[in-house]
């Protein structure tokens, strides 16, 4: 019988692992760029013509290699990373398979000039579709140069593939920006047919380097995700770390973002991560707005994987529940630190309102008197005092209170019925009112249903209410958690139901009115609710959407005071449950610049 099992030469080999590992020109930049960054270069230059179609040139300052080392990274699986299979746990280096370099040259004319630190003399090899033709010495200084030419001019249908200039070099260029980030302390240089696209010289922080990319005003929208112990998860062999940047939630726009994550030391795609960190800044921007991420990852070796895809571009985790965990909590705390907003002046208080409410009485029309047994002592239902900022983060917002406003009581005025104006020391805040007060009773809402629920106020007069089929279902299906909104309600009937008891979180709340809109909204759903985890917080939405004071409200005095307070002892204080800001600064400098001074 014949034989139709073959030995594939070694030509043949190296094009089929070309066709996993060299893509594009894109792809080759990559592999060599890491190669340079794991010989220990502090300077890497690329330089490409047609969109590294026609040529390809990375040189570094690293290590370089020495005649023999020269030689032999043309060969399959030949490698300085590895020695074992055990050392494929917890590997630190980009390139260690020992296939890019001979892939490469399989589809390419190749040219090696290297030199070993301490060596007198360096090595020119010249490969052309993996054969070697050339392998002299050479004078040159310590480090390596590659040049590619000619790229799959042996596979032309490979190259018939290959996107337009413009389109390759924008490959080019977003492969090697991940690698910047994760050595800002290395210059990059890219040039592309002598002109230059990036020109970054070392930097100490990520920060820096985001500013040397995309501009200082980008740089200045991004919040520290700084390493810490809080939020960490253990897994077999160690803690999850998490640290990197993230943007400030009122500069998120729908669209095109910026995410770049890092695992063990290196870059890599993974939508789960991502979907975990936009979590973290839910009800702090709108639906479908994509915040900025820059996100650095680091757990115990033995649970991370990086050998699962050939270009390294995928990384698989032994325990994804807790990486995405992590995540979502560090996020979520980034975003409530005091300092999370440093381009605005943080007028925040700590003190509580003092003394019973003497402004106007209920309005609304069609709200019912409540029972004279049960009073309310405040303007606005108070924050309990476990949903407030912890005792050192209270003691800074105080501190940054006085030194904003330069005294320790604000001065405030209600402006349009709509605004709160507070004067600030190095400018004016201006406090959208129903904005403020949604997301203090969004976050009174929640606190309130983990410790059993919000206390309703029994009417005198119970309301009926009533409702088309679906609604009526609605309220019956989600009736425990209506009392939790401070709502008590039962089914009278096909279509009503009877209202006896109500919440009253300020006096100007329209009971009614804001059941209505509530049973509505729940039933027939909205952009708003899309974003919720779960029930609780879909009621705590709505609620707060529709039970908040509304522009055109005139507030008194007392009134304004208690809901500044309030709103600065909330964790998310700079925005409301659609994300959208509830604070505005206009800066002294700003100001006198519109009045031409």
């Amino acid at each position: 019988m014949a034989r139709t099992i073959q030995i594939l030469p070694d030509a043949v080999a190296n094009q089929i692992a070309a066709g996993e590992v060299v893509e594009r020109p894109a792809s080759v930049v990559k592999e060599l760029v890491e190669n340079a960054l794991d010989a220990g270069a502090r300077r890497v230059e690329v330089g490409i013509r047609s969109g590294g179609k026609r040529e390809i040139r990375v040189s570094d300052d690293g290590s370089g290699m020495g005649r023999e080392d020269a030689l032999l990274s043309l060969d399959r699986h030949a490698t300085s990373k590895i020695r074992s299979a055990d050392d494929l746990r917890g590997i630190r280096s980009f390139g260690f398979r020992g296939e890019a370099l001979p892939s490469i040259a399989s589809v390419s004319h190749l040219s090696i000039e290297t030199c070993a630190r301490g060596e007198a003399v360096g090595m020119r090899i010249r490969a052309r579709g993996g054969t070697v033709t050339v392998f002299e010495e050479v004078s040159r200084t310590p480090g390596t140069t590659v040049l590619v030419e000619r790229l799959f001019f042996n596979t032309p249908a490979r190259a018939q593939f290959l996107r337009a200039t413009a389109a390759e070099t924008r490959a080019v260029q977003e492969a090697i920006l991940p690698l910047t980030l994760l050595h800002p302390s290395v210059s990059f240089r890219l040039v592309s047919d002598e002109r230059t696209l990036l020109d970054l010289p070392a930097v100490s922080t990520l920060l820096d380097r985001v500013a040397g990319i995309w501009g200082d005003e980008a740089a200045a929208q991004l919040l520290p995700l700084e390493e810490s112990t809080v939020g960490a998860q253990d897994l077999e062999g160690g803690a999850v770390r998490l640290w990197g940047l993230i943007q400030r939630p009122d500069q998120a726009r729908p669209g095109f973002r910026r995410a770049h994550l890092f695992a063990g030391g290196r870059p890599f795609r993974d939508a789960g991560v991502l979907r975990a960190a936009d979590r973290g800044f839910r009800t702090t921007i709108p639906e479908g707005h994509r915040p900025w991420v820059f996100l650095f990852l680091e757990v115990p070796p033995a649970s991370l994987d990086v050998n699962v895809h050939p270009t390294k571009a995928e990384v698989r985790f032994q325990d994804r529940s807790v990486i995405e965990r992590v995540v979502e909590t560090r996020v979520r705390q980034a975003l409530q630190g005091n300092k999370s907003m440093a381009t605005l002046d943080h007028p925040q208080v700590t003190r509580e309102a003092q003394g019973d409410y003497t402004g106007p009485a209920p309005s609304g029309g069609r709200s019912r008197p409540v029972d004279p047994s049960i009073g309310q002592t405040s303007l606005f239902m108070s924050l309990p005092e476990e949903s407030k900022a912890p005792p050192r983060e209270a003691e800074e917002a105080a501190e940054t209170l006085e030194d904003a406003l330069g005294a320790v009581e604000p001065r405030l005025w209600q402006v349009h019925q709509r605004w709160i104006l507070a004067e600030v020391r190095d400018g004016v805040l201006l406090i959208d009112q129903h904005a403020a007060h949604e997301r203090v009773l969004f976050e009174l809402m929640m606190e309130r249903f983990d410790q059993g629920g919000m206390p309703g106020q029994r009417l005198l007069f119970p309301l009926t209410v009533k409702l088309t089929s679906p609604e009526v279902q609605m309220v019956e299906d989600l009736k425990g958690l209506f009392g939790g909104t401070g709502y008590e309600v039962e089914p009278f009937g096909r279509d009503t139901v009877i209202v006896h008891g109500v919440p009253n979180p300020h006096p100007h709340f329209d009971a009614e009115g804001c059941f209505r809109e509530m049973v509505e909204e729940l039933t027939h759903g909205s952009e708003l609710l899309r974003s919720a985890r779960n029930q609780h917080e879909r009621l705590a939405m709505s609620f707060a959407c529709k039970a908040a004071i509304k522009a055109g409200q005139p507030l008194d005095p007392r009134e304004i005071q208690e809901l500044f307070d309030q709103l600065f002892a909330t964790r998310l204080p700079y925005h409301d449950v659609h994300g959208r800001p509830t604070t505005v600064r206009l800066s002294r400098t700003e100001l006198e610049r519109k009045f031409g001074r």
